[in-house]
């Protein structure tokens, strides 16, 4: 039995990167003595174990044969017989399928360290059409690694791919999985990039795709616009929901009823990224113009928002609005300070000693909601400035 370290730990390890997470391949080795040395078994469709120290995930070496389309139509073969290089050879990217021994030596037989000092993200072989996810990774690592290109081949087989319908059989999760991810990358543009120009986004992404026919207000190009917002809010590291919703603010319902909803429904998006983004696709045009707003008005943007249940929502989508107007990280956006001071000033007012004073006077119900309302406006009229 032989175990080797595998994958994006030996990547990162020859790129000077830190190393999150390492990956084993154990070859020579049938099921029976992992779990005989006490290795845990995790995998459904392969033998996968975690080692019993490190939990540590350890894979037997293994071959795959297409069997129909998409992400789950693979029959696996593992087993003693399996070599290493008959595993790495069905990994995704040659900087994906090195190995390290444990004396150190790199076992590399696609040449992915001549592709690490290239900055080239390439596909291992023919084997890399059999996986529609795989389209998705390389975007991911487009994104993450953004001084690298795509081989010019490895496009064109992704293009073939798309042509041969095989993105159509991805299931919602695993197209959020990797794409949540690579929005979380250093550039998420570049991701959308690769999947643009592979055809991939119109098949998975329509709504997004078409933006890139449409003007922007400012005269560009408003998918090159909302790709600016969005490695905007990456360059000032935002959570998950503010860069989905810098992503899709473009998508409101000037653009078309419902196209929102859809795109979350569609690929199952969470309700914490898909509720901040319906926020943010309604309202950042009213919040980028809120100083000349009254303080009757921003009172209705407040509640709109939902600002007084969810004010850490409500950050969020000034967060994401800021991206939107392309401030500067060192640029105040007056918007933001002016719709946080208001919120303020509204929280501030004591809504009990209100409805108290407005049950003495034998109001209720909606009488009593509009007191508090009014009390709200005052506080907010006499304390902001403007």
């Amino acid at each position: 039995m032989q175990v080797y370290e595998v994958g994006g730990a030996v990547r990162d390890r020859l790129l000077g990167r830190p190393v999150q997470d390492r990956d084993w391949v154990v070859v020579g080795a049938a099921p029976g003595e992992l779990l005989e040395a006490g290795y845990t078994p995790v995998g459904r469709d392969f033998p996968v174990f975690l080692h019993p120290v490190t939990r540590e995930e350890y894979a037997l070496a293994r071959t795959e044969r297409k069997t129909g389309r998409g992400y789950h139509g693979f029959a696996f073969h593992a087993g003693p017989d399996v070599t290493l290089e008959q595993d790495l050879a069905r990994r995704d990217l040659t900087i994906n399928a090195m190995a390290l021994a444990p004396d150190g030596h790199l076992i590399d037989p696609w040449g992915g360290a001549r592709d690490l000092q290239a900055r080239v993200l390439r596909h291992v072989g023919d084997a890399f059409m059999e996986d529609p996810v795989r389209i998705l990774r390389l975007a991911r690592f487009a994104a993450r690694f953004d001084d690298f290109t795509v081989a010019p081949e490895t496009l064109a087989l992704a293009r073939r791919m798309v042509a041969a319908g095989e993105v159509d059989a991805l299931v919602p999760e695993r197209v959020w999985q990797e794409l949540s991810r690579g929005l979380l990358q250093l550039r998420p543009s570049l991701m959308f990039e690769v999947l643009r120009t592979c055809g991939a986004l119109q098949r998975l992404l329509p709504e997004l795709d078409r933006l890139w026919e449409m003007p922007s207000s400012a005269g560009h190009n408003a998918g090159a616009r909302v790709m600016a917002v969005l490695d905007t809010a990456a360059s000032r590291d935002l959570p998950l929901p503010v860069r989905f919703a810098c992503l899709t603010h473009g998508l409101g319902p000037e653009r078309g009823p419902g196209m929102l909803r859809d795109l979350c429904q569609r690929l199952r998006v969470p309700g914490e990224c898909r509720e901040l983004a319906e926020v943010v696709a309604a309202e950042h045009g009213p919040v980028h113009h809120s100083g000349g707003l009254d303080a009757v008005a921003v009172l209705r943007l407040l509640e709109r928002c939902d600002a007084f249940r969810k004010p850490q929502r409500f950050e969020q989508a000034l967060q994401a609005c800021e991206c939107i107007a392309l401030s500067p990280d060192d640029a105040p956006y007056p918007p933001r300070e002016r719709l946080l001071r208001a919120l303020a000033l509204a929280q501030a007012v004591d809504t009990a000693a209100v409805a108290t004073q407005a049950h003495a006077q034998r109001l209720q119900g909606p009488q009593i909601a509009e007191r508090i309302q009014l009390a709200r406006v005052d506080a907010v009229r006499a304390g902001l400035p403007g």
